[in-house]
């Protein structure tokens, strides 16, 4: 018998899905807007985690696996909510696996201007005011960290689609926290500036 042991699936499951439980927690309450939908959204992501252990490839994309769980979760808990019978098929998570870790150069870190530091209860506001679309990949990628290619895997769009959705949900952003962001002293660098320095 060999010395060499595989991890079982519990050791997997507490080494490489539990320590995301607070990212799930937060990603949670955005999508629900209740602390009590929150966690059971977490739980419920967590327990099927766990039925389908076999299904996680060990040492892959731990977090993105776990938010498509959820983010699917809150769909069917939606669906069921608003009586209509489609329901996510749960194989399309099991068969996720992280295949580029690369991220895409070249956007705005969202994480940089606002949440590193703090986040305002407009901030908050506004992009709890996004449609479920935009704020969904505003929250994966500018507050999680996720690439556009794992964005694409766990909201099951072309990437392209992420990037115009992300690029629209800023847009919007942008409108609804201007007058928040003068109002902290942050100026247009773009054309207007200029102009109002003339």
């Amino acid at each position: 018998m060999s010395d060499t042991r595989k991890k079982t699936g519990e050791e997997i499951f507490d080494s490489e899905l539990l320590p995301h439980i607070d990212a799930l927690k937060t990603f949670a309450f955005h999508l629900s807007y209740d602390d009590d939908d929150a966690n059971d959204l977490v739980q419920e992501t967590y327990m099927k985690a766990h039925r389908f252990i076999d299904k996680y490839q060990e040492g892959t994309n731990a977090k993105a696996w776990l938010f498509k769980i959820l983010k699917n979760a809150y769909i069917n808990e939606y669906r069921k909510k608003s009586k209509r019978p489609t329901r996510v098929d749960f194989e399309d998570i099991v068969s996720y696996h992280d295949s580029d870790d690369s991220r895409v150069p070249g956007y705005l870190d969202l994480r940089q201007e606002i949440f590193e530091n703090m986040m305002g209860d407009e901030v908050t506001i506004a992009i709890n005011a996004l449609p479920m679309d935009f704020r969904t990949v505003v929250l994966l990628c500018d507050v999680e960290g996720f690439t556009y290619e794992e964005i694409s895997k766990i909201i099951d769009v072309p990437i392209g689609t992420v990037r115009s959705r992300l690029f629209r949900a800023r847009n919007m952003l942008k409108e609804k926290l201007a007058s928040y962001a003068t109002n902290l002293g942050y100026k247009d660098k773009r054309g207007r500036g200029k102009k109002e320095e003339e």
